[in-house]
């Protein structure tokens, strides 16, 4: 049964609603509310139907009027009418649609007589399919009765039906017969008109490996051989002399914890974080585009003859070419294709049916429309700001606990240290938890870190549990009243089962305020593969009914990729995080923010 359909327009006014129509209760809970708020805000429309909370929704739009039509129904009831009723009451509605009108009473009878009718044609259709295969089907012919000494013939077999049956199993392998055959004899293009007809002789193959065995014994050794070391007793290691002068004999290594040489000097010399430096590549890249503008810039004549005239609606057709160009342009800057494919297809049904002013061309029309789609996905729903939620932690005085998760060899030990160095920029204490128990080295490399930094780690070596691990080290942060706790975990990829468990089981644990997915900037297709993944196995292995997903992202070797900014957009439309950090160097000053407005100027660019 269809639980509700709701008429509004895009700015949030509800004209109509079912529910009186239909002589049911209004919907409890707010299905409508989460499609706006995760779909229809986020340009996610290309999407055919939306769930929450044991409901389904089907949408359509009238973008010239700016409405909004939504259906709301059972999931498990698979309606089959709701596509024919959506557009039956979009007609309607839109006929006696008036932008000063507030209320529609009238529209009851006219839904509910609708909706009868679309009930009446899906129960038709539905009764016409069962019964087209019935109708079609030839009743089989009676078998002929058989004596008890009479034997079936060949000829009674061959024209039974059974021999119809038989007829692909017979006629198959004359075909690869006949394939095979042409091969062997040679087809016109062949020039390969030699004695085994193209085919390998093994017997040549023996012959070669013999002939090559024989001059091999045939070779005299050579006098002057070199004798093998010896394994079991090498020689040491002779430093080199340099211009015949005394070699110091001096230790060179200066990462060994007891020699202290350089820690302070590392940490004075690093200079401010870049996240807390304004990013001016937009203004840039506004001055790169008035140049490339500047030339393209035509008098009005000839703009007209390149315009469209207005009142003139589009549809798909008129869109298709200038969506085809923005989707190789999208995949070019290595946005994942689904990705792209939907954007093209959102910003095809929010054009759809829409009317152009004069002189305008439909290309920088999709070009305007594409430009608004991505820049409200990548502007985050909610604002994250963590020096904000630190000093509200530490006012209830708990360290603020923040995890870092992703797949191997991203570098998420090193942006952690960024991150504990611009943490340190604002006068907060921190301390790392070292949670990587499984990669070796993990931890001397987080004990490096903490050593430049000067600031205390917690370790309990390698084969303990890491959920257990950072429970401790958030104690011991708590015990010593450390503002921030920084958890590095093991990298993971998104198909190991038994990594993935212990990761959730973490999270479920320690309840951090904030899980960090630290992936690449290089990835491409990739990128959805491994957020995607990651949210499930988090959701499906969650042992609270709440599942703890990703909170936020942190992209590494932003420096790295020229223009090929897409993954920030494939990771960001998949999972619904913001990118909250960007890694753009080695030192521990190389961490900044999105430059939003920059990312979508380079993607359309």
């Amino acid at each position: 049964m269809l639980e509700e359909l709701l008429i509004f327009t895009r700015g949030g006014l509800i004209l109509w609603s079912s529910c009186r129509a239909l002589g049911v209760a209004a919907l409890k809970g707010s299905p409508i509310d989460a499609l706006i708020r995760s779909c229809l805000l986020e340009d996610r429309a290309a999407d055919a139907t939306f769930s929450q909370d044991g409901h389904a929704l089907k949408w359509t739009f009238n973008n010239d009027l700016g409405l909004v039509f939504v259906a709301v129904y059972q999931r498990v009831l698979h309606l089959l009418y709701v596509d024919d009723l959506l557009a039956a009451v979009r007609k309607e509605f839109s006929q006696i649609y008036h932008p000063r009108r507030s209320t529609y009473h009238d529209f009851d009878d006219v839904f509910r007589q609708l909706h009868l009718e679309a009930e009446a044609r899906a129960e038709g259709m539905r009764k016409t399919k069962h019964s087209v295969p019935s109708r079609n089907k030839t009743p089989a012919a009676a078998p002929k009765p058989r004596g008890a000494g009479s034997r079936p013939t060949q000829d009674a077999k061959d024209s039974d039906g059974d021999s119809a049956k038989d007829q692909p199993a017979a006629t198959v392998p004359a075909l690869l017969l006949t394939n095979n055959r042409g091969k062997e004899n040679g087809g016109p293009n062949d020039n390969n008109n030699n004695n085994n007809n193209g085919a390998f002789d093994v017997n040549k193959l023996h012959s070669l490996v013999n002939s090559k065995k024989k001059k091999k014994k045939n070779v005299p050794a050579p006098s002057n051989t070199t004798t093998k070391p010896d394994i079991t007793n090498p020689k040491k290691k002779v430093n080199r002399v340099w211009d015949d002068k005394p070699t110091d004999n001096k230790k060179l290594d200066f990462t060994d914890p007891a020699d202290e040489r350089g820690d302070e000097l590392t940490m004075l010399n690093q200079g401010d974080s870049m996240m807390d430096k304004d990013d001016n590549v937009s203004s840039d890249a506004d001055e790169d585009d008035e140049v490339q503008d500047g030339p393209k810039k035509k008098g009005w004549l000839s703009s007209m003859f390149h315009s469209i005239s207005g009142n003139n609606v589009l549809d798909k057709s008129d869109l298709q070419p200038a969506l085809k160009a923005l989707k190789d342009r999208l995949m070019t800057k290595n946005v994942a294709e689904e990705i792209a494919e939907k954007l093209c297809e959102s910003v095809a049904a929010s054009l759809e049916g829409k009317k152009l002013g004069s002189f305008t061309r439909v290309s920088s029309t999709v070009q305007t429309a594409m430009e608004e789609a991505l820049l409200r996905i990548l502007t985050p729903r909610r604002s994250i700001d963590i020096l904000r939620d630190v000093h509200s932690a530490k006012e209830r005085a708990r360290p603020y606990v923040i995890v870092f998760v992703g797949v191997n060899g991203v570098g998420k030990s090193t942006n952690l240290a960024k991150v504990a160095y611009w943490l340190l920029q604002h006068n907060l204490s921190v301390t790392l938890a070292a949670c990587d128990t499984f990669r070796s080295g993990a931890v001397e490399q987080l004990r490096t870190h903490a050593r430049r930094l000067q600031i205390p780690i917690f370790e309990k070596g390698y084969e303990k549990d890491p959920a257990v691990v950072a429970k401790e080290a958030i104690q011991e942060a708590t015990r010593n009243k450390s503002d921030v706790v920084l958890v590095d975990t093991a990298g993971r990829m998104q198909d190991n089962e038994p990594l993935m468990r212990a990761l959730s089981k973490l999270i479920n644990l320690n309840n951090p305020d904030l899980v960090l997915f630290v992936g690449e900037a290089l990835v491409g297709n990739d990128a959805v593969d491994q957020l995607t993944k990651f949210n499930q196995k988090l959701a499906d292995l969650s042992s609270v009914p709440t599942a703890r997903l990703i909170d936020g992202i942190l992209l590494t070797k932003f420096d790295t990729i020229d223009d090929k900014v897409g993954a920030a957009l494939s990771m960001v439309y998949i999972s619904g995080a913001p990118v909250m950090f960007v890694g753009c160097g080695q030192s521990y000053t190389d961490l900044k923010k999105l430059n939003v407005k920059s990312i979508v100027k380079t993607l359309l660019k």
